[in-house]
């Protein structure tokens, strides 16, 4: 059995609490980046109104719904999504071996959206570090690992 090369994941954070909206683990940084475009998309189309459908590819594994006080992270989101430039920057982190990271915050209450793809396995670095400073999705940061609930 193959190990899994590559993991995304999708947090929110408000008021100092983090919480884990899903994630997944695929074999190549191409279907991390199509993962976490994805979630992108269906978090900004999601704002104000229900998520569509998750894709049958990913057997259900898409993120929860976030609801924005703002249009700020949706925009952000949607830009993102749809920039080759930084689809490319993306993937140039991964190839590089750094995590792609991007960060969208709702100003109406702090909410902080990040959507986050990084290489795993033995010869791979550890996970990225928890911490998570403020950006505009521009640049690459360490994701927050994901945090299991007890």
């Amino acid at each position: 059995m193959r190990d899994l090369d590559y993991v995304a994941a999708v947090t929110v954070t408000a008021g100092g609490r983090a919480l884990w909206l899903g994630g997944i683990a695929v074999p190549n940084r191409r279907l991390v980046l199509r993962w976490l475009r994805r979630q992108a998309l269906r978090l900004a189309d999601g704002h104000g109104r229900d998520l569509p459908p998750p894709a049958p590819w990913l057997r259900a594994r898409d993120v929860r719904q976030v609801a924005f006080h703002g249009t700020d992270a949706p925009e952000g989101l949607r830009a993102w999504a749809g920039d080759e430039g930084r689809q490319g920057e993306a993937i140039s982190a991964l190839e590089s071996g750094r995590p792609a990271l991007l960060t969208v915050v709702d100003p109406a209450v702090g909410l902080r959206v990040t959507l986050a793809g990084w290489p795993v396995g033995p010869d791979r670095p550890s996970p990225p570090s928890p911490y998570c400073p403020r950006s505009r999705g521009r640049g690459l940061v360490p994701p927050r690992p994901p945090r299991e609930e007890i």
